[in-house]
């Protein structure tokens, strides 16, 4: 044996000794024995060092071979300028659209972006990494890349998985009003109309800024976009589809003119599959990805970051490598993204806003209706010393069990989701990036009976947000609402309903909220349906098993959670 191929063994031996320490089944049969919280199994150390950097990630979108970038500096030029500077109207004439925003902090509060938060927040279950004052001068989710044109933007995954909950920003949280889809729809509808030469003499930008533009605009002609049917829901399933089409039938998925003007056909372009973007605190109990289940194999930052880039039409050979060489940035985002906690109620509301005597009968109609479904939540309370323990600690979950192999049942709620991922599953599966990452999507029939914890905080119910509240929730599907008005979660006690946890109806809720057509719900809307979730599970031989009083115990139990 040389030299050179020692080198090579020990390096092997070495790589192979450690691999239990890094190494991570991301396999379709692996079971889950418990929550991976350290999904990687990190020293107590690297575990808290690892999460701060991952959730850095988080913020700043690190895709750097990203072809949708926008150059920031004229941007902020385009939009901050003076409603009568001629150049302005010159602009906006050619691209065919009238402004209503006078700042980027208009655009950025548009897109549902949040600032990040100006003192420390005790609320908070997953505190933000130490940042500089330039990484805090945009919104979370907002990031600027720095490129050899200057500095692009983007958004990260913070865009879609950072919520404001009562002024405390929440990472792992839902955004509930997210415009991430509409602000690709706008911007593949403008690009046709810009002229970078144009815009380079107008806005007096760098040759680079203007090169950025050019790629951005031609990046475009591979995105296919699609508007939400409402405000809140997301349509990343019908954009990565329609994008995919405008791409050729081979490995890599090609990008070329002739599939860029003559796209394949594709369901998704009517079909409704809308869905709000999972919360992240779920993920360490599953093996199954996604609301409905359907990636059963590999790892779902991994598929994210392939999903974003297709969706921003971003060449795959260049996303493959920028992927091989980043792995500890993957890695890391990987164990923040497992690590998250939810947020508490009673740190919210305070300990006497949570009835335990009410909780813990309610806990009896959880085990008898949810936990087969719905894991296992061991109290504080059930504890042998619990008579010593303050309300704070009693109403803690001391061991959450869910199952071994993530389950996917059809409990009769809208199907859109699963229609529509069976429209482009093949397309995905077929690319070979995705199977050197090991990712294979399968349709499933159904969804995901998701785990509870921080359940309080996850309204509006379902998928699609078709349910506003738990007292909506536990009512019969026919006797639901059929409507209700959205709104941000500012203040406790106007825009969130304590008893019924959720979105406040009828004559509680905010006349601000109806001001505004983009906050209505309608599910009788293709795709909205609020239908499911009662037969068999509190409805039984027609007769609901629950009175109300029990329905209130019930959901002062769901409150610990």
């Amino acid at each position: 044996m040389n030299y050179q191929s020692l080198i090579q063994y020990f390096l092997f031996t070495l790589l192979v000794g450690c691999a239990p320490c890094w190494a991570q089944d991301w396999g379709r049969d692996v079971e889950i024995q418990s929550p991976r919280e350290n999904i990687y199994q990190y020293s107590a150390e690297d575990f808290q060092l690892k999460v701060s950097e991952g959730r850095k990630v988080a913020l700043f979108y690190p895709v750097t071979v990203s072809d949708l970038l926008i150059p920031y500096r004229p941007l902020k030029t385009f939009f901050e300028s003076d409603p009568s500077d001629p150049v302005r109207k010159i602009l906006f004439d050619l691209a065919r659209v009238v402004s209503p925003f006078k700042s980027m902090d208009e655009v950025f509060q548009w897109l549902g972006v949040h600032p990040y938060p100006t003192s420390p927040q005790d609320e908070t279950p997953n505190p933000l990494p130490p940042l500089s004052t330039y990484e805090q001068s945009l919104p979370m989710g907002a990031t600027l890349i720095q490129t050899a044109d200057g500095e692009g933007l983007t958004f990260g995954c913070a865009a879609c998985h950072f919520s404001d909950l009562f002024g405390v920003k929440v990472l792992g949280l839902t955004n509930r009003f997210p415009r991430a889809n509409l602000f690709f729809r706008e911007g593949q509808l403008v690009a046709p109309y810009i002229n970078s030469f144009l815009f380079k003499d107008l806005l007096k930008t760098t040759e680079g800024e203007r090169l950025m533009m050019l790629k951005a605009k031609n990046s475009t002609q591979w995105v296919g976009t699609k508007a939400p049917m409402t405000l809140g829901l997301d349509t990343s399933l019908a954009q990565v589809a329609l994008s995919l089409a405008k791409r050729e039938i081979d490995p890599y998925a090609t990008r070329t003119m002739r599939s860029a003007l003559y796209p394949r056909a594709n369901k998704l372009s009517t079909m409704v599959a809308d869905s709000k973007p999972a919360v992240w605190w779920n993920v360490k109990y599953k093996n199954r990805w996604l609301s409905d289940g359907s990636i059963v194999s590999g790892n779902p930052v991994h598929t994210n970051f392939l999903w974003n880039e297709i969706g921003r039409g971003t060449d795959l050979k260049k996303l493959e490598q920028w992927m091989n060489e980043s792995g500890p940035q993957i890695e890391a985002l990987t164990a923040a993204v497992f690590a998250t906690k939810p947020p508490r109620f009673e740190k919210f509301f305070g300990p006497k806003a949570i009835d335990i005597e009410l909780a813990k009968r309610g806990q009896k109609h959880f085990i008898e209706s949810c936990q087969k479904c719905h894991g296992t939540y061991q109290k504080a309370w059930d504890l042998p010393e619990a008579e010593q323990l303050t309300k704070i600690e009693l109403v803690q979950n001391t061991k959450v069990s869910y199952h071994k192999k993530t389950p996917v049942i059809d409990v009769g709620t809208d199907p859109g989701r699963y229609l529509g991922m069976r429209e482009f599953a093949d397309d995905l599966n077929r690319l070979q990036i995705s199977q050197n990452l090991k990712t294979v999507v399968e349709p499933q029939k159904g969804y995901v009976p998701p785990p509870l914890e921080g359940i309080w905080a996850r309204w509006p119910y379902m998928h699609n947000n078709s349910i506003p509240n738990l007292c909506a929730l536990l009512t019969p599907g026919a006797d639901r609402p059929k409507s209700y008005y959205a709104g941000e979660a500012i203040d406790k006690k106007r825009d969130f309903d304590q008893e019924c946890v959720g979105y406040p109806l009828g004559e509680k809720t905010p006349d601000e909220w109806k001001k505004n057509n983009e906050y209505f719900y309608d599910s009788q809307k293709e795709g909205l349906s609020n239908l499911g979730h009662d037969q068999k599970i509190f409805i039984k031989d027609g007769k609901e098993i629950f009175n109300a009083e029990e329905k209130r115990e019930l959901i002062e139990f769901l409150k610990t959670l």
